[in-house]
């Protein structure tokens, strides 16, 4: 009896099929939870979780499997979708929007939630404002970052010795609001933004946008662009039913006044050049480059 239970055992000990056929199924699992839920960008840990693996066991599992990380095979599909988009005549901003890629979070970019002020707090030229002002480093020059009480109302740049001439620049927006130096209020802002650290999902930074309705509408779009990504002015156009008005839309994005948060350093000219921009080429391209670099290790 004794040796017939050993014999019994023996024939029931999981052998290496049986752990392919375990591998495989671990893999399918998680093919089949990305390919469903791709556009939501999940972490590797609902990934993970998905195939009943821990992380590390995924990334390595997968890769002898598929040859590539579960990261990459995610990419791969959001690429390939974007492209269907772009082939079917899709402009590019609502191809990078409708592919999974609109969360700021997920590619280490901003939380931002905004308000507008009316179109008659504007026309005031600010009358009755409070707006407090600091200057900060960051990794593109000085900042010059403006507040209401309400939030982030300008954020500008200045290389040494022109951060006065960059504030009077700001000042001129709002000619009628009261500025006042205000280097600790600013501080947390400035934080904020610049600190990756700082970027959290459950405490959104508000900004205010203080401009036209035109305008409002322009810069509401440029903050659904992407990190890592850029669009023409002619999406942007088209995006706010305006597809005649590129070089309006131009102007209403040199004019921002929260330079970086909203990202009017992701639109470009037709062609793809950089074209112009208010705080200098040099500038735009660093931000450019310093955002792909954040992607590139998210």
């Amino acid at each position: 009896m004794m040796n017939l239970a050993m014999t019994d055992h023996r024939l029931t000990k999981p052998g290496p099929r049986d752990a392919a056929l375990a591998d495989y199924d671990s893999v399918r699992r998680a093919i089949a939870f990305i390919s469903e839920r791709w556009r939501a960008q999940p972490t590797i840990e609902a990934i993970a979780d998905a195939a009943g693996l821990t992380p590390d066991e995924l990334h390595h599992l997968f890769r002898r499997w598929a040859g590539l990380t579960p990261k990459a095979f995610m990419q791969a599909l959001t690429l390939d979708h974007a492209k269907g988009l772009l082939r079917d005549s899709a402009s590019v901003l609502d191809a990078a929007l409708d592919s999974g890629l609109s969360g700021p979070g997920r590619l280490h970019d901003l939380f931002v939630t905004h308000e507008a002020m009316s179109p008659g707090e504007w026309k005031t030229g600010g009358a009755g404002m409070v707006l407090r002002y600091g200057f900060h480093p960051s990794p593109f020059g000085t900042a010059v970052v403006i507040a209401t009480d309400r939030g982030l109302a300008g954020l500008a740049f200045a290389d040494p010795g022109e951060e006065q001439a960059a504030l009077a620049d700001m000042q001129q927006r709002w000619p009628r609001a009261t500025f006042v130096a205000d280097q600790d209020a600013t501080a947390a802002l400035a934080r904020r933004v610049f600190e990756t650290s700082s970027w959290r999902a459950d405490q959104p930074l508000r900004v205010v946008l203080i401009g036209t309705d035109f305008e409002v509408r322009v810069w509401e779009t440029l903050l659904k662009i992407p990190m890592g990504r850029a669009v023409c002015y002619s999406d942007i156009a088209s995006k706010i039913s305006a597809p005649k008005a590129s070089r309006a839309v131009g102007a209403a994005v040199g004019k921002n006044p929260i330079s970086f948060v909203v990202p009017c350093h992701r639109a470009l000219g037709k062609s793809g050049a950089l074209t112009g921009y208010h705080w200098g080429i040099t500038r735009k391209q660093a931000m450019l480059g310093w955002e792909a670099g954040q992607v590139g290790t998210g």
